[in-house]
């Protein structure tokens, strides 16, 4: 009798680990509750950078690592090569008139100075764009707290162009979508300049970006030119929605280029 209360007690015993090593394996397959679902929440980082600033090559290297370490998460990265640096010794060969004249904007909106590394987050926030800690502090908050409108996109090629199809369910008037042909990684051995003699790795280049109003049309497509030496897998699409009165950016998403 006394073996058989054992042998029960002992039995229970083992049930009770069992139940426990199966909550535990069970909880560790759970996702993380920290991490923002695919519908809420997004940070469009937008750098402004030169070949010709000694300062700018951190940042780059910063834009590297984040797309890399938020590759899975509604983070979308652009780096603007601006043109003013060029008559200081080196001409940026990603540089543009076009990208100065961004950065200008955003200068008046956010009352900042113009500068190199100067990194926007979501249009409303500007850092350093070397200083991990303040970006890494605002990507924590956008992700849960700002809105992710729907944008669809879907980019083909022929032999002279890539064509973007767009659509979106924002509806504001005021509202604009700004769709980037982005050039995922590069580098260059600089000449000169502050940077003479360095061999500077960039990414997520923008070499051109469209603006559609969404006044009276949510959807439809739009024509690149394709770059020299193309290569379909190193480029993307990225399109995000922004209001150009407030800066505030509503909705972002990306897609390969087919």
């Amino acid at each position: 009798m006394i073996l058989k209360k054992m042998f029960a007690v002992g039995a229970f015993i083992g049930l009770m680990f069992a139940a426990s090593a199966f909550v535990l394996k069970e909880e560790i397959k759970k996702p993380d509750p920290g991490f923002p679902s695919e519908n809420n929440g997004l940070a469009v980082l937008e750098l402004f950078t030169s070949e010709g600033c000694s300062s700018c090559p951190l940042a780059d290297d910063l834009m590297g690592q984040i797309e890399k370490e938020y590759r899975n998460r509604p983070v979308y990265i652009l780096s603007y090569h601006v043109d003013y640096w060029n008559r200081l010794g080196w001409k940026d060969r990603f540089s543009s008139a076009a990208n100065s004249q961004r950065q200008q904007f955003y200068s008046r909106l956010l009352q900042s100075q113009t500068y190199t590394p100067q990194l926007i987050v979501n249009g409303k926030q500007e850092f350093v764009g070397s200083d991990r800690n303040s970006i890494e502090n605002v990507l924590q908050n956008e992700l849960f707290t700002a809105k992710n409108s729907s944008v669809y996109l879907s980019a083909n090629t022929d032999q002279k162009t890539v064509t973007v199809a767009y659509k979106t369910s924002e509806t504001d008037p005021k509202s604009t979508l700004l769709i980037s042909l982005v050039e995922k990684k590069s580098s260059t051995q600089v000449g000169g300049g502050e940077n003479e003699g360095h061999h500077l790795q960039h990414w997520q280049i923008v070499h051109e970006q469209k603006q559609i109003s969404l006044k009276d049309l949510s959807e439809g497509s739009i024509n690149f030119k394709i770059p020299e030496n193309f290569s379909a897998e190193n480029w993307e699409i990225i399109g995000f929605i922004q209001n150009l009165k407030s800066g505030k950016i509503s909705g972002a998403s990306k897609t390969l280029i087919q």
